[in-house]
């Protein structure tokens, strides 16, 4: 009897949508439905496959869209709970290390077909737990999955990271071989709830390790329907381990923890730097810290840019997700031959954002994630009108039920090229734009920033884009993408590296040598 392949679904990317978008809709409120029935259950932790009630503190979190909805009620974990995660990983990983890399990979593949079967259930939790549209929280749902399988190959690729070496004598075999480290920490951030979880968790599992999991304290629910997700996948006892909990508390402990053998972390390069220091270098011996520390991303709008191409890839990198991607288009320096135009083009494009609840079917725009962020909205604002003009937005919005929620307008400034929001990162769904007198200066000022994560040109100068890619100091390059100027990396499609303070190790997530950064190396001689 033959065995079926799994109907794969049409597939949401952060810049294309397969499928029928009334099929797509419909499936995604009748999920939306069904999670709003459950909201404001209370969770728990799990430690060696149990689900635990936490010892340290109750925190109940509530939706950005509107701060009278209870998401949920979360335990957080004390001391000795921290402890038994870690000793549970350290037991459970000796049989998952040693177990043949083909079962893992069957398990792990079997987890991204999981989320598949979930996504809509899993995209409706993101957009009411931390404020994104429909369509980022699919893509992001279909990202966690594509790079479950990504890394599964990347091992079926390999022949499980073992090949043969050279000889120097003919009875001399000799056999290269990576092993795992054995207990990854891994610490996410709020933005991709649910991809940048999945992906650091799923290259340390199929590598061989196990994990302890701390999600953002922001997007708890996520996380708890990620391990569900792995649990459903057949992932065994104490593999992958759960804990709530604030980064001062949970997440300090957990680093301090000397049984931890490496970290993965996604956050600000401030935090990132820290954990190479205390964790990557603060013990007996070098531990592996593998990081991507945020970004400060930069758009060249050229002389002979197409303008509309432009302003459409600009716009949807600054303002989706409310510019609260390490990837988003923060900055942009633009000729001044087309200055005028192109501002023109953005700003009249900006202003016709549909912001409110996001996961309604027409929403583009949702709420900033807290109350702090509108504040420091507000701020960077004030900041932008004494140095320069602020070209649309720049207020809180309060009108009807966006009172009730964290919502504010997107914001273009043009500042002066020195102006120090250029180079500082905000999270927000705020644009700083510069006029320069040459492309030459443009990409000077691209290049004037600590981080190096994302760059987007937009060119018909063959010339220029040849120097954009030799010259640019970031990781992930676009050249004239009308669906994201900065934004929109895929697994297997665009690696998503950091360079300077953007990253660790020069090697990033959807990548062809993420896996094997989970991995040690062991040459194995024998004679025979």
């Amino acid at each position: 009897m033959s065995i079926q392949a799994p109907v794969r679904q049409p597939k949401i990317t952060y810049s294309a949508v397969g499928g029928n978008l009334d099929e797509i809709h419909a499936s995604f409120d009748e999920a939306l439905t069904s999670v709003r029935a459950r909201l404001a259950e209370r969770h728990q932790l799990l430690i060696d496959g149990a689900a635990v009630r936490g010892g340290g503190a109750l925190f109940v979190t509530k939706t950005p869209i509107d701060r009278d909805i209870t998401i949920g009620e979360f335990t957080s974990a004390d001391s000795a709970q921290i402890d038994a995660a870690v000793r549970a990983a350290k037991r459970a990983q000796k049989a998952w290390g040693k177990m043949p890399w083909q079962e893992r990979v069957a398990i792990m593949r079997r987890a991204a077909e999981t989320i598949r079967e979930h996504r809509f259930e899993l995209s409706a939790i993101m957009s009411i737990e931390i404020g994104k549209n429909r369509f980022e929280s699919l893509g992001d749902a279909e990202e966690s999955a594509d790079l479950v399988d990504y890394y599964a190959d990347q091992v079926e690729n390999s022949n499980g990271f073992t090949r043969p070496l050279g000889q120097l004598s003919a009875n001399e075999r000799t056999t290269d071989v990576l092993r795992p480290y054995g207990v990854f920490v891994v610490i996410a951030p709020f933005n991709f709830p649910l991809a940048l979880s999945t992906g650091m968790s799923s290259a340390a599992l199929v590598a061989g390790n196990a994990v302890v999991y701390k999600p953002s304290v922001q997007a708890p629910l996520t996380g708890a329907k990620l391990a569900q997700m792995y649990d459903e996948a057949g992932l065994p006892a104490g593999v992958f381990n759960l804990l709530f909990g604030s980064g001062e508390k949970v997440g300090e402990r957990l680093i301090q923890h000397p049984g931890l053998d490496g970290v993965a972390f996604t956050g600000s390069k401030d935090v990132g730097m820290r954990l190479m220091r205390e964790f990557g270098a603060g013990g007996h011996y070098p531990k592996p810290c593998l990081g991507e520390l945020g970004g400060k991303n930069a758009a060249i709008v050229a002389r002979t840019a197409d303008l509309d191409m432009a302003s459409d890839g600009v716009m949807r990198s600054a303002f989706g997700l409310q510019g609260q991607k390490c990837s988003a288009c923060s900055r942009v320096y633009v000729d001044e031959k087309v200055a005028d135009e192109f501002l023109s083009q953005l700003v009249r494009k900006t202003k016709a954002i549909v912001i409110g609840d996001p996961t309604q079917r027409d929403v583009y725009l949702g709420p900033v994630i807290s109350e702090h962020a509108a504040q420091k909205y507000e701020q960077v604002v004030a900041t932008a009108r004494a140095a320069g003009a602020i070209l649309t937005g720049g207020e809180r919005l309060t009108e009807g039920r966006l009172e009730r929620g964290w919502y504010v307008s997107p914001a273009i400034a043009r500042l002066p090229l020195d102006d120090e929001l250029f180079t500082r990162e905000l999270f927000l769904p705020f644009l700083s734009v510069g006029v320069t007198r040459s492309f030459d200066e443009s990409l000077a000022q691209a290049n004037h920033s600590q981080l190096g994560l994302t760059g987007g040109l937009f060119s018909q100068d063959d010339a220029e884009i040849e120097r954009f890619f030799d010259e640019m100091e970031a990781g992930v390059l676009y050249v004239n993408r009308r669906t994201g100027a900065t934004t929109g990396a895929w697994p297997g499609v665009q690696s998503f590296c950091g360079w300077k303070g953007s990253g660790i190790t020069g090697k990033g997530g959807c990548g062809p040598y993420y896996v094997a950064q989970f991995l040690r190396e062991q040459s194995r001689t024998r004679m025979v």
